[in-house]
């Protein structure tokens, strides 16, 4: 699956592939917000940290299925 992360100030998104489940990746972000940080591992095995605070948005896009999962998570 495709994430998209957007960052506050940054004229770029960051994009990983993750074999995650949506339902993982929302929990990830939504603890994001106590945590301090958004964790999420990609396909090669690499992790990437994101400050909470600076996360405006996700965008997930399932490759398994013609339609496409979108899931908008403010956190402000």
């Amino acid at each position: 699956m495709e994430v998209k992360i957007g960052v506050l100030h940054s004229t770029r998104e960051l994009t990983l592939e993750s074999q995650d489940t949506p339902e993982s990746i929302e929990e990830a972000v939504t603890s994001a917000r106590t945590q301090g940080f958004l964790r999420l591992d990609d396909v090669k095995g690499s992790r990437i940290l994101v400050p909470a605070e600076t996360v405006s948005y996700t965008h997930l896009r399932a490759h398994e299925t013609d339609s496409y999962l979108v899931c908008r998570l403010l956190l402000e």
